[in-house]
């Protein structure tokens, strides 16, 4: 039986008695050798990998926050910084309150001893010695007797503080000799154990009044030892099996130099093993004994642990529930290993890689793009078989029978794949500069608009690795750099189609213009550099659209969160069409955005043998049929009632609504659908017309299918996506989605001057009218030319 640890203190100062060991439950990990009957507390935890993705913290159970001097102490080191340490308290009160099992690691006796000493010194002064030593401000007081002036009114504003909240606050304090110890060592984790689950936040500071001073760094067989906060703070994590660390410094995180220092970068996420630079510490804080090297041996020391580690800034506002939430806030120690390339020098290096390709002649970049297509037939039995071992391991994950269904390569679609391809090669020469618009704006000063890349692009795929090729394809003729992140599904099959990309691109020297990304949290910290991205085009599911489009800062999202598509049956169509339409809209490939997912059909056919002869096709293609809540109202018997008209099913699943005229469809389609693409059947003319003109949607159709909404089949050759946006780009978008302009004047020394009121020069604003619109100028012929 386990016996509580007594409260010898009245300011909870706890002194743990001697305490049995707690029973082992076969998991976790020994963290030091000794008497292997007497275990730590960790082991009464599973065993926890650290986390890979900051996303997986939210589930974060066990937390310990440390606080460092320079976070919880006044500037002038006398004292504590009353409203940060509010703000703190605040948020681990609230994620506390949530259920989650909060410590804390706290610094500040010192400063708040120094400040009550200080004043009982001046009191005891004469008015000159005050007067000189508030004048010199190098009143001296030892440490020690700061530390033991001021442990108990550190812990009295804390108490103060969370009883605010509802909540009991405990002070434990240790010593190095402590951790020494396997005996003590076992009753702190002990006592820590009790507390958390008598839902008390322990405060953990060291015992300056007695501790003796910094001893050399001398770390044996793998354990950390204990010379300030930050190295306690990771002990302590891996003693009670913590999810997270959280580091709470005066810097933003961690840099590739020291913070303000030319050249110096925030790390967002930090690989300790697979970083191929060196992490450069510069001096430590104002107050505090450690510096952000002992933070970075800490954190690294905790991650080999498996605990998830964040040093952050502790001035930050909602610093620790941002970091709770998954956002990219600090510096994230993760294990899992991208390619090692900070990712803001990766787009920069694929910027580069962007304005290498705009320096090749048209034809180059198309001959890359027909190497490619060859090179996906020559290699498809490689492809297939990569694709076939991400199958096995998808089927064997339970991945969704419609993302199944998007990550299946075949040889006929590698053919399609190569076909379309080819055609986007012939369009190399149509792209960029081509002439919009040539004025003369005055006798001797030309002006045109002219074609150029976006810039750099990153595009995040799920499941489909047919997307890759098709990508590189329109970014290569476009002359854009790439930045791919495809889903972990699909990783053989995205791998080696990259690996295609690469060796076409490094025939012209330009392989570095289309990256593939390998870990998660390097778009997360992608779509924070605005400077680095121009655009993102997501293609995937509702959630991944919208995940990309609230994270997104500042850089255009172009894409469409849902893909709810209509095909409407009017009382005046060709019966047999309809039939074969709805049967191609539906079931030609029922996962795929342009699948139609709801039927309208006009009220004449209820009850028809036409309206079931068009249930029984859905039936034996093995769709199953929802009805709107008009159907079922004029159907004693029938399919399920749907419970919403907005869905996307994604699979052989599809609903019935029955509607009045052509204007009620069109009223139902703005009410329930995506504004992706749309399609009516009939043989009259003019309500054809009008519902082509009055459904707003990026594609409308009439007799034929929804299928049709693709960049190949639009001759496009791909598409990098489908948009349902208004700005820039709608529907399909193919190469001249991805191109943008500039101007470009020619001059003959004129100044603005010269065209005043009474200036020499004269504007005449005439436009070319036979070069305006599609004129090729062949800019990049006359660069070589040069």
């Amino acid at each position: 039986m386990i016996r509580s640890p007594k409260l010898i203190s009245s300011r909870f100062h706890l002194i743990p008695t001697a305490l049995p060991p707690r029973p082992s439950t076969g998991h976790g990990r020994l963290l030091v050798g000794g008497n292997p009957s007497r275990r730590t507390f960790c082991q009464s935890f599973p065993f926890q990998k650290a986390s890979p993705h900051r996303g997986d913290l939210v589930g974060a159970k066990r937390v310990v926050v440390k606080m460092g001097s320079a976070v919880i102490t006044r500037e002038d080191e006398c004292g504590l910084a009353l409203g940060r340490l509010a703000s703190i308290v605040e948020q681990v009160s609230e994620l506390q309150q949530q259920g989650h099992q909060m410590l804390l690691v706290t610094s500040g006796a010192v400063a708040f001893g120094k400040q009550k000493l200080r004043q009982e010194i001046l009191m005891s002064m004469s008015v000159r010695q005050s007067l000189l030593a508030r004048e010199s401000k190098k009143l001296m007081i030892p440490p020690r007797a700061c530390a033991a002036a001021g442990q108990s009114g550190l812990m009295s504003l804390y108490e103060a503080m969370f009883v605010q909240y509802g909540l009991r606050t405990a002070q434990i304090l240790v010593t190095k000799p402590d951790f020494d110890n396997e005996s003590t060592r076992t009753n702190l984790s002990s006592t820590l154990n009790e507390l958390l689950k008598l839902n008390i936040i322990p405060i953990i500071n060291t015992n300056d009044a007695v501790s003796p001073p910094p001893q050399p760094d001398v770390d044996l067989h793998g354990v950390i030892s204990i010379k300030d906060n930050d190295s306690l703070a990771a002990r302590v994590a891996v003693e009670i099996s913590a999810d997270l660390l959280i580091l709470l410094s005066d810097v933003q995180g961690l840099y590739s130099s020291p913070p303000g220092t030319e050249g110096s970068r925030l790390i967002r996420t930090y690989t300790p093993d697979a970083a191929d630079f060196k992490v450069v510490c510069g001096e430590k804080s104002r107050v505090g004994v450690g510096g952000m090297d002992s933070k970075v041996k800490a954190a690294t020391w905790a991650l080999d642990r498996d605990v998830s580690v964040v040093i952050a800034n502790g001035f930050g506002e909602e610093i620790i529930r941002g970091i709770m939430t998954g956002k990219n806030v600090g510096t994230f120690f993760t294990k899992e290993k991208s390619d090692g390339t900070p990712v803001d020098l990766l787009a920069a290096k694929v910027r580069r890689g962007s304005r290498d390709l705009l320096a090749l002649l048209p034809e180059q970049r198309a001959d890359v793009i027909r190497r490619l297509a060859a090179s996906l037939l020559d290699k498809q039995d490689a492809i297939l078989s990569a694709n076939k071992q991400d199958l096995i391991d998808a089927r064997q994950s339970g991945l969704a029978a419609p993302l199944m269904s998007r990550l299946l390569l075949s040889a006929e679609k590698l053919r399609v794949l190569s076909s379309g391809l080819n055609q986007i090669a012939t369009t190399c020469d149509r792209t960029v500069g081509k002439v919009i618009r040539r004025s003369r704006l005055a006798d001797g000063l030309e002006l045109e608009l002219v074609t150029v890349p976006i810039g750099v692009i990153m595009v995040i795929f799920e499941s489909r690795p047919d997307c890759l090729p098709q990508i590189a394809g329109l970014a290569i003729s476009s002359a854009n750099g790439l930045l791919l992140k495809g889903g972990k599904e699909a990783n053989r099959s995205n791998q080696i189609l990259h690996s295609l990309v690469r060796d076409a691109l490094d025939t012209v020297g330009c392989g570095h213009a289309i990256e593939l990304l390998s870990c998660r949290e390097d778009v997360k910290d992608l779509l924070e550099l605005g400077e680095c991205i121009d655009l993102v085009v997501p293609r995937g599911s509702n959630d991944l659209v919208r995940t990309i489009q609230n994270q997104s800062k500042g850089i255009p999202v172009l894409g469409h969160s849902e893909g709810i598509c209509h095909v409407f049956i009017d009382k005046d169509c060709d019966q047999d069409m309809a039939l074969k339409i709805v049967q191609d809209s539906k079931c030609d490939y029922p996962a795929a955005c342009n699948a139609m997912e709801t039927l309208l059909i006009h009220r004449s056919f209820v009850g028809t043998k036409f309206f079931n002869d068009v249930v029984g096709m859905l039936k034996a293609n093995g769709v199953r049929v929802n009805a709107g809540p008009r159907l079922a109202g004029d159907l004693k018997f029938g399919p399920t009632v749907i419970t919403s008209l907005k869905k996307e099913y994604g699979g052989l699943e599809c609903a019935i609504e029955v509607v009045e005229d052509v204007q009620d469809a069109v009223e139902h389609i703005h009410r329930y659908g995506s504004g992706h693409t749309d399609s009516i059947v009939t043989n009259n003319g003019e309500t054809a017309v009008r519902f082509l003109n009055s459904v707003d949607s990026a594609c409308v159709f009439h007799n034929a299918s929804t299928r049709f909404s693709d960049g190949y089949r639009f001759g496009l050759g791909a598409e990098v996506g489908i948009s349902t946006s208004r700005i820039h780009a709608r529907g399909p978008v193919g190469v001249e989605g991805l191109l943008t302009t500039k101007w470009i004047l020619k001059g003959s020394g004129d100044a603005v001057a010269e065209y005043a009121d009474k200036g020499s020069k004269k504007f005449v604003h005439q436009t070319d009218s036979e070069t305006q619109g599609h004129e090729e100028i062949d800019i990049q012929k006359k660069i070589h030319k040069r």
